[in-house]
């Protein structure tokens, strides 16, 4: 049985990598399987609800995402696509592990529907609630090389930026 390689590190912001936006994936392989159970095991270890391929410095254009209760729901996306939103907004508190020790709370539509390539490859299409979408939504601006303090107000965002430089 041979070792599991240990899992890459998350980026830290400033990295320019976070700003970047991924690449588009091709077609989902072992290597994109294998990539995602690294990303899930980055998440639960985190712990978190999310985790965008970026976020450990792979710029391709790959998501997890596992809001439940009891964990292990975790539902993997290439190439995520919102296809329609809610007119209804939830605010939540949200935060990133490239950005440690610092989070605020980011308004967001309720409910979108999203498309993406499901782990055998395939079209999926789905609508996430709660924080299903929130995650959803703060995974794909990841891959749009956007931070959750870009959704906020410049005096907002300028704060969290300077607290997260007193924590870093």
């Amino acid at each position: 049985m041979s070792a599991r390689p240990a899992p890459r590190p998350i980026l830290r912001w400033p990295d320019p990598r976070l700003r970047r936006p991924a690449a588009p994936v091709e077609a989902v392989t072992d290597a994109t399987r294998a990539l995602w159970d690294e990303m899930i095991a980055v998440m639960e270890a985190m712990p978190g609800v999310g985790l965008a391929a970026p976020q450990l410095g792979v710029m391709e254009r790959l998501a997890v995402v596992d809001a439940s209760e009891a964990r292990g729901q975790a539902i993997r996306m290439a190439n995520p696509e919102i296809l329609d939103t809610s007119r209804e907004t939830a605010e939540r508190t949200e935060a990133s592990p490239c950005l440690p020790g610092v989070s605020a709370v980011v308004r967001r539509p309720a409910r979108v529907t999203v498309r993406f390539l499901n782990e055998a490859g395939v079209i999926d299409r789905r609508e996430f609630e709660g924080l299903w979408a929130v995650s959803v939504q703060h995974q794909i601006d990841h891959l749009e090389g956007r931070m959750f303090f870009d959704r906020l107000s410049r005096v907002k965002r300028d704060m969290i930026l300077r607290r997260a430089k007193k924590a870093g």
